[in-house]
C-alpha cells in the first residue's frame, strides 16, 4: 500500500531515495525503510540513501543502527550540513553520545550559517539538557534568520513551528520528565531511571512508615496511658527502617551520578532531606522525652508536637511548596505568544492550554495572598482582587476552547467579586462568596485533572508539556547533485579556480580537481588553503568549458580535508555561458 506498483520500480538509486522520502512524509516507515535500502543496495556511495536510513531506524526506535546509518553518511559526505544534521539528531539519542551531537550540530551551523534548522537544533540540545538561557538565546537567533511569517515556505514553516513551540517552554523553563539525568553523562539514563525511582521509593516509605508510626505512639501515649511500651514500639519502627533501605540502596547501582541527580533535580533532593530530616526528629521525638521526670508531660510540649508534626506534615508541605514554584515558575505570557505565533501546530495548542491553567494557578494564588493580606491589615484591600481576573483574561488570551478552564476563569471572577464586596461593605456574605468561588475553582481543576487520568489526555499541569522534535525536514533533503554539463565542464576546463576566505579576504587559488561518481569535488590544492578552510570551511570552484563551448559552472560548497585532498561537498551550483562576439559588441 503507497508503494510503487510490481514492475513499475524505480531503476536509480536517487529514484528510489525519492520513494523512501515520500514514505517517510507519509509515516511508513517500514516501506521507507525498504526503499532505503534498496537504494544503498544499488549505490553504496549514496550519502541520501545512509541518511534516509538512519531517519527511518530513528523514528522506529531503532537508535544504534541509526547511528552507524548516519555516520556512514557523514563519512561519504562529510562537507554535508544534513548529514552532519542527521547525525546529531541519531547521536544524542544514545547514551555517551552527547558530545557528539553537540559537535555534530555546530558543524551543520557552521557548514550553514544561513540554514536554520540547525540552529533549532543546537536550541533543542540546549532544552534537553535544561540550559534555558542558551536555548532562549539559540531559538531567538533561528527566529531571526527564518524571517517574518510570511515569508516562510513549507521548507521552513516545520523550522519556525519548532523553535516557536520550543522556545515557550524554554521561556516556561521546562524540563524533560528525566529532569535528574543529564544527557551529557555516559551512562544508560535507564541506570540513573532506576536509582531515581528506588530513592524515591525510600523516601515515601519512610516519610509513610514515621507518619504511621507518630500517630499510633501519640494515641498509645495519650489515649492508653502507655508511654513507655509507645516508645519501644516507635524505637521497633526505626530499626525497620533498616532492612527498608537496604534493599532500596541495593537497586541503586549508579550512586557516583546521585549527588548530581539530587543538584539536576531539587524535588528528589527535598524529599531525600526532608525524609532524613523525618527520621532524626522521630527519633528524637521518642528518645529526649525520656530525660524528663514525667515521662507523659513532654508528648504535649510544643517542641515535641513541632517534632511530630515534621513526621507527619512534611510530605504535604513540599508538596505544596513545589505546585506553588510550578506555578511561578517561568513566563508564561511570552510563552504563550510564542504558542500562539505557532498556532497550526497540534503541540503548540496543548502547550498553550496547559500555559493558561499555569496563569489560572497564578492567579488564584495571587487573589488568595490578596484576600488574606486584606482580611489581616484592612478589609478594603480586598478589592484589589477585582485587578487579578481582567489581568488574567488580557494575558491568557482566551481559553482555547477548554470548557473547564473557562469555567474557572468565571468562577475566579465571582471570587474576586464576592470578596470585593465583602471589603467594601462588611457583608459576611460577600466574604463566603469569594471563599466559596476559590473553593469552587480547586475543585473544578481537580475535576478536570481527574478526566484527563480517565481519559488519558493531557492533564492541566506541567508534565503535560510536550518538547516539539520531528518538524525538521532538512535531514530528508535530497544533495545538491551536479548535471552533465557541470561534469563536462570540470572534465575539459584548462583550469579551475578555487575561491576562500581566510584573514586577509577572499583569495584565489587553482586547483586540480577530480569528481567522484557521488557527485563530490576532490580538489588538489596549495598549502595555504588547508589552514583557510579550517577556519572557514565554505568555499567556490570555478571553472570553464572554452574548448569546446561557452559553458562555465561555479560550485559553492563546504570543504572537508582529507588525507591529501580537499573533499567539497556542492551546496548551490550556478551554470552560465560566455558572450559570443555579436554579445560582446
Amino acid at each position: 500500500m503507497g508503494g510503487s506498483e510490481e514492475g513499475d520500480q524505480p531503476e536509480t538509486s536517487g529514484a528510489w531515495c525519492a520513494e523512501a522520502a515520500r514514505h517517510l512524509d507519509a509515516g511508513r516507515l517500514e516501506a521507507a525503510l525498504k526503499a532505503a535500502r534498496a537504494a544503498a543496495e544499488l549505490d553504496p556511495g549514496d550519502e541520501w540513501a545512509h541518511r534516509l536510513l538512519s531517519l527511518a531506524h530513528t523514528r522506529l526506535g531503532r537508535f544504534a543502527e541509526a547511528l552507524e546509518e548516519a555516520e556512514e553518511a557523514v563519512r561519504l559526505a562529510p562537507g554535508s550540513w544534513t548529514a552532519r544534521l542527521r547525525l546529531s539528531e541519531a547521536a544524542h539519542r544514545v547514551p555517551g553520545r552527547w558530545a557528539q551531537a553537540v559537535e555534530q550540530a555546530e558543524l551543520a551551523a557552521r557548514f550553514a550559517p544561513d540554514e536554520p534548522e540547525p540552529v533549532v537544533r543546537q536550541g533543542d540540545l540546549a532544552l534537553a539538557r535544561g540550559d534555558h538561557r542558551r536555548a532562549i538565546q539559540t531559538y531567538e537567533r533561528a527566529l531571526a534568520l527564518l524571517g517574518e511569517p510570511e515569508n516562510h515556505d513549507g521548507a521552513v514553516r516545520g523550522a519556525a513551528a519548532q523553535a516557536r513551540v520550543n522556545l515557550g517552554l524554554a521561556l516556561l523553563r521546562w524540563d524533560r520528565f528525566r529532569a535528574h539525568h543529564d544527557p551529557a553523562w555516559p551512562v544508560d539514563p535507564r541506570e540513573t531511571g532506576r536509582a531515581r525511582r528506588a530513592l524515591d521509593v525510600w523516601a515515601r516509605q519512610v516519610r509513610l512508615l514515621l507518619a504511621a508510626a507518630t500517630v499510633a505512639v501519640a494515641l498509645a501515649a495519650l489515649g492508653l496511658d502507655a508511654g513507655a511500651q509507645a516508645r519501644a514500639a516507635g524505637l521497633g519502627a526505626l530499626l525497620l527502617l533498616v532492612p527498608l533501605t537496604v534493599r532500596q540502596a541495593r537497586r541503586v547501582r549508579a550512586w557516583r551520578y546521585v549527588p548530581a541527580m539530587l543538584g539536576r533535580d531539587p524535588w528528589l533532593g527535598a524529599a531525600i532531606v526532608s525524609t532524613a530530616l523525618s527520621i532524626a526528629a522521630f527519633a528524637a521525638w521518642l528518645v529526649l522525652p525520656a530525660l524528663h521526670t514525667a515521662p507523659l508531660a513532654p508528648v504535649l510540649d510544643p517542641v515535641w508536637a513541632g517534632l511530630a508534626g515534621i513526621v507527619v506534615l512534611g510530605w504535604p508541605a513540599l508538596a505544596l511548596l513545589r505546585l506553588l514554584t510550578d506555578v511561578w515558575r517561568g513566563r508564561p505570557v511570552k510563552a504563550l505568544g510564542q504558542f500562539a505565533r505557532a498556532a497550526g501546530e497540534r503541540l503548540a495548542r496543548r502547550n498553550a492550554t496547559v500555559t493558561r491553567w499555569i496563569l489560572l494557578g497564578r492567579a488564584w494564588s495571587a487573589q488568595l495572598a490578596l484576600g488574606a493580606t486584606a482580611a489581616a491589615l484592612d478589609p478594603r484591600g480586598a478589592v484589589l482582587e477585582l485587578a487579578v481576573p481582567y489581568v488574567l483574561a488580557r494575558s491568557s488570551r482566551g481559553t482555547g476552547g477548554d470548557r473547564w478552564l473557562a469555567a474557572a476563569f468565571v468562577l475566579l471572577g465571582v471570587s474576586a467579586a464576592g470578596c470585593a464586596a465583602g471589603g467594601l461593605s462588611g457583608w459576611a456574605w460577600g466574604w463566603r462568596v469569594g471563599l466559596a468561588g476559590k473553593a469552587a475553582v480547586v475543585a473544578v481543576f481537580a475535576v478536570r485533572a481527574v478526566l484527563a487520568w480517565w481519559r488519558g489526555a493531557p492533564g492541566p499541569w506541567r508534565a503535560s508539556l510536550l518538547m516539539c522534535e520531528d518538524l525538521l525536514t532538512g535531514e530528508a533533503h535530497p544533495p545538491v547533485g551536479l548535471g552533465p554539463e557541470v561534469r563536462q565542464a570540470f572534465a575539459y576546463a584548462r583550469g579551475v579556480a578555487l575561491a576562500y576566505g581566510d584573514a586577509r579576504g577572499p583569495r584565489v587559488s587553482g586547483a586540480v580537481t577530480a569528481l567522484s561518481t557521488s557527485g563530490e569535488l576532490r580538489l588538489i590544492v596549495e598549502e595555504d588553503v588547508w589552514a583557510a578552510v579550517e577556519r572557514d570551511p565554505r568555499v567556490t570552484v570555478f571553472a570553464a568549458d572554452t574548448m569546446r563551448t561557452r559553458h562555465w559552472v561555479e560550485v559553492r560548497g563546504v570543504a572537508w580535508p582529507d588525507g591529501d585532498v580537499l573533499r567539497v561537498t556542492p551546496r548551490r551550483v550556478l551554470e552560465g555561458e560566455f558572450p559570443g562576439r555579436h554579445q560582446r559588441r
